[in-house]
């Protein structure tokens, strides 16, 4: 009864399955693993998450249209703002 468990930890395993995968190897699985946890966090709590980008992109646009009329509009100028100090 003294010796149980000796035959599970017999070396059925190759030394080469022992061994940890070469330094780029590494860093290259640690930057996929680190940039799943960035787009999961990201789409934490979006069902459809092409749908957000796509309003994104739409309200952006809309800004940037609306930038490009008020400076042509006004001849190049931006718009005066009055402010009461």
């Amino acid at each position: 009864m003294g010796n149980l468990c000796g035959s599970c930890f017999k070396g059925t395993a190759d030394a080469s399955d022992l061994l940890t995968p070469d330094a780029e190897t590494r860093r290259r699985q640690m930057a996929e693993a680190a940039e799943r946890r960035q787009q999961e966090q990201s789409n934490r709590g979006i069902k459809n998450p092409e749908s957000v980008k796509r309003m994104q992109n739409k309200s952006q646009e809309t800004e940037r249209l609306e930038r490009e009329r008020a400076m042509a509009g006004s001849g190049g100028q931006p718009n005066l703002k009055w402010t009461q100090g």
